[in-house]
């Protein structure tokens, strides 16, 4: 990638951060259950300039948000950063359609939650203060032990979450110009 091509990836990075910032505080807000839209920023960037530019976009989202709201999410920058790496691996091997998104997006929602539940459970005890909490506490209650009773929420809530990403951002990637990913690739 040649230095004009390293700017615009940089740019787009920063793009994508703040698009995970932005989607992520707006689906928290309106408490959409099973959807946060905080990976797609993440996601994009991956698809489109690469794993190590879709882990900086990953990381440094957790970072900035952490910073901006509380650092309760910095821990699970390592999340954010696997994923960008993920599918920048897939979309170099294959082009980012809408299949390709839906296997993508099963293989992140397992993987997002056998790394984040560790964090939640062993940073926070498996409260993190979204919609899980209430499907960890009836979990909980009912017998489960805590790693068990924080991962199923997760990894329920990241099969719809993660697909969904994964497809706006192979619908977003089918309407870019090809001028834009034509000289990238």
């Amino acid at each position: 990638m040649d230095q004009r091509n390293s700017t615009y990836a940089l740019i787009f990075s920063g793009l994508g951060i703040a698009l995970n910032i932005v989607l992520g505080t707006v689906a928290g807000i309106i408490n959409i259950p099973l959807l946060y839209l905080d990976t797609i920023g993440t996601i994009f960037t991956a698809a489109i300039f690469g794993p190590w530019y879709g882990a900086l976009a990953g990381g440094l989202t957790n970072v900035i948000q952490g910073i901006i709201s509380g650092p309760k999410i910095i821990p699970f920058a390592l999340v954010n950063i696997v994923v960008g790496i993920i599918v920048g691996l897939v979309a170099r091997k294959w082009k980012f359609n809408f299949k390709v998104a839906v296997i993508t997006g099963l293989v992140l929602a397992v993987v997002a939650p056998l790394i984040g539940t560790p964090i939640a459970t062993y940073v926070y005890g498996g409260i993190t203060g979204d919609f899980n909490d209430v499907i960890f506490t009836w979990l909980v209650q009912s017998g489960q032990k805590i790693f068990t009773a924080a991962f199923i929420p997760r990894i329920t809530s990241n099969f719809i979450d993660k697909i969904v990403s994964c497809l706006i951002v192979a619908l977003l990637i089918q309407r870019l110009p090809k001028r834009y990913t034509e000289r990238i690739r």
